[in-house]
């Protein structure tokens, strides 16, 4: 058991386990977004950095099938900081809380050496998606592409640019697809530790193997940071599913079917390693 794995299993209770904790029919998601770990500052503008953290604390709600309502906000700002720098944090943080209809209610700030942001979203669903559920014979999938993540980080380790409009940068999430299509789900999450890492996670925790179908690249299967979600479903259903994917044109790749047995991830952990 990895560290990562082990301090979580430290608090077990009936709420740990999915994206998302569900307590009634609201639901809790956090996350962390550090410096020099999730980023470097020279890699983003500030205002990127800031719409970054937010979309990927929408993108644990969107893969439970919920709607982000409100937004604690904590964050560590260095001493060094200037106003403008300040209020360019805050535009960003502001306008994906204004396209997603999200309020921001709250939490707290903190001087340090460098910037840190602690993200706690508040959705409301009917109908919550966990990662339980799986029965042999569903199939897997995932929507869009993946790789790209990977990929540009490698470029920026290396000194290099990359595009304004990499998911690196800013994560494509499929909410208007998966809205729609969430009747049809059995079990999902996103895609942010790579394929293999958070398909191991939907196959612990249903007890189930995977017979993959579909030949995908170790570097798409490793690369983390994607944002795209995976996502399992009777075989019935195939069809509905794919035309909604036509119909938002999100793209939806099936690449295994769920089969007795255990499934181990080939890749390397992105925690603690």
């Amino acid at each position: 058991m990895n560290k990562e794995d082990y301090f979580i299993s430290l608090f077990k209770n009936r709420y740990i386990g999915d994206d998302g904790a569900v307590i009634d029919k609201l639901i809790y998601s956090k996350d962390l977004f550090c410096e020099d770990i999730h980023f470097k500052r020279e890699w983003m503008s500030l205002k990127d950095i800031a719409q970054k953290s937010v979309l990927v604390n929408i993108s644990d709600a969107v893969a439970m099938n919920s709607k982000p309502i409100y937004l604690l906000l904590g964050i560590k700002i260095p001493k060094k900081f200037s106003y403008k720098q300040i209020r360019e944090l805050s535009e960003g943080f502001k306008e994906i809380c204004k396209e997603y209809d999200i309020k921001i209610i709250g939490g707290d700030t903190v001087a340090g050496d460098k910037l840190d942001i602690s993200i706690t979203v508040i959705s409301t669903s009917r109908y919550p998606i966990k990662r339980k559920g799986i029965k042999k014979g569903f199939l897997f999938a995932y929507t869009g592409t993946l790789g790209e993540s990977k990929r540009d980080l490698k470029k920026l380790l290396l000194g290099k640019k990359i595009s304004k409009n990499s998911k690196f940068v800013k994560p494509k999430l499929r909410d208007k697809f998966f809205y729609k299509v969430s009747r049809y789900i059995s079990s999902a999450l996103d895609i942010s530790d790579g394929l293999h890492k958070d398909l191991s996670r939907l196959t612990y925790a249903n007890k189930i193997g995977v017979k993959f179908i579909k030949k995908i690249s170790k570097e798409q299967i490793c690369s983390g940071e994607e944002y795209e979600i995976l996502f399992t479903f009777d075989k019935r259903y195939k069809d509905k599913i794919l035309s909604i994917a036509k119909q938002t044109r999100t793209p939806v790749t099936i690449f295994a079917k769920a089969k007795r047995g255990k499934f181990r991830s080939l890749c390397k952990e992105n925690h603690f390693s």
